[in-house]
């Protein structure tokens, strides 16, 4: 290792997102999995998890494990299966019944309503209302609003992987808000000014670190959501606009597509290093793994298409088209892995699509401007938010 890396190596080190620096790395890492494993032998798939620390995987080589179809929290388990749309021109949101495919309610909020967030503990589903400064609550029970909250500027919404903090992404002001995760209050904000559209993020495995896009600088920035800080930036590509953010099942590779390049970036999550670029299609915008986590689904949104990548090849094993095109945007999975929601930005509709054959099943008619729809009721422990990022 060169003199010139070892600050960059201690700084990832000391925020838990490598496991040794040099020559000695290799078998560190290998003896953290190890403990790691035998750790996660013990970790029931589902379970109600208390804030104040990271719970632990179920299984070192799955972060995913805790998502299979059926898994569902006792917490969650009785909530309508309902999806909740936001309308980013229309200050409206719709709901959507899962099994009718028919809109069954629509309510207004505050101006310009981005996302659609599962809370931490899954007990609320909040409204980021972006110029209109508000989070405003939805009791998934009942699937009704409540009082709206005041927090400045929030795109998009994340939960700390410990549960004690809610992070507010501000993205006109260039800001990560760490905030109270129940009454939003503000505890701290970090300053992101080398990161033009800081809006959608993943976390590493142990859920210590971030990897956050900057949407309008073509880069991406590092966090240490520990110590909220930030620990380097990546560059792209010139001209990059990078958006959604996953990590792979194996932990070991983040996934960002990148609207403007009509593809999807990786990055070595280990090292935080950009590893290589996949072509997928026009306007590539939204990423979910697939309940059996064999592919990535990737919204090509200005190419109304949806690309399947390959977890095990890094490649595009599957493209499907939506007939006589469309915007496909961003939404989730159903429960049971079969459907994949999307919102059609550009034509005011949501999509119903069988991941079985990529066939649309239904196309729904909501308000203007759809965006980041969440899917509901999701399998797992905890949320760490955006449109349902559960583990």
């Amino acid at each position: 290792m060169s003199r010139s890396l070892v600050p960059a190596c201690a700084a990832l080190l000391a925020a838990g997102l490598i496991a040794g620096c040099g020559s000695n790395s290799t078998s560190t890492t290998t003896s953290t999995r190890t403990a790691s494993s035998t750790q996660a032998a013990k970790v029931p798939l589902v379970s109600v998890p208390k804030p104040g620390h990271i719970p632990p995987v179920t299984d070192p080589n799955n972060i995913y494990a805790s998502e299979q179809p059926g898994n569902l929290s006792p917490t969650v388990k009785g909530d309508p299966a309902l999806i909740y749309v936001p309308n980013s021109e229309s200050n409206t949101v719709d709901v959507i019944s899962q099994k009718s495919m028919r809109v069954i309610n629509h309510f207004a909020v505050d101006r310009l309503p981005q996302h659609v967030t599962p809370s931490w503990d899954l007990k609320t589903l909040w409204v980021t209302n972006d110029l209109g400064n508000t989070l405003t609550p939805i009791n998934p029970k009942t699937g009704k609003p409540g009082a709206t909250v005041a927090v400045d500027d929030p795109y998009n919404l994340y939960f700390t992987a410990d549960g004690k903090r809610a992070i507010v992404v501000a993205e006109a002001l260039r800001r990560l808000d760490f905030r109270d995760p129940q009454t939003m209050a503000l505890k701290h904000s970090l300053a992101t000014p080398e990161c033009r559209g800081v809006d959608h993020m993943d976390y590493t495995a142990n859920g210590r670190t971030a990897l956050v896009s900057c949407e309008f600088s073509g880069r991406m920035i590092v966090v240490d959501l520990i110590n909220e800080r930030i620990l380097k930036t990546i560059q792209l590509k010139s001209m990059a606009m990078p958006q959604d953010v996953k990590l792979s099942p194996d932990g070991k590779t983040f996934y960002v597509a990148d609207m403007a390049s009509n593809g999807v970036w990786t990055v070595d999550a280990p090292t935080m290093t950009k590893a290589g670029f996949i072509p997928t299609g026009r306007g590539a915008h939204g990423l979910y793994p697939s309940r059996d986590q064999k592919y990535l689904y990737v919204s090509n949104r200005d190419e109304g298409s949806i690309s399947l990548i390959s977890f095990a090849t890094h490649h595009t094993a599957f493209k499907w088209r939506l007939p006589g095109g469309g915007s496909p945007d961003m939404g989730g999975i159903s429960a049971d892995g079969k459907v994949l929601w999307l919102s059609g930005r550009h034509d005011s509709v949501v999509y119903a699509i069988s991941t079985a054959n990529g066939r649309p099943i239904a196309k729904i008619p909501v308000g203007s401007g759809p965006h980041g729809l969440a899917v509901w009721p999701q399998p797992g422990r905890y949320s760490i938010g955006h449109t349902g990022i559960l583990r």
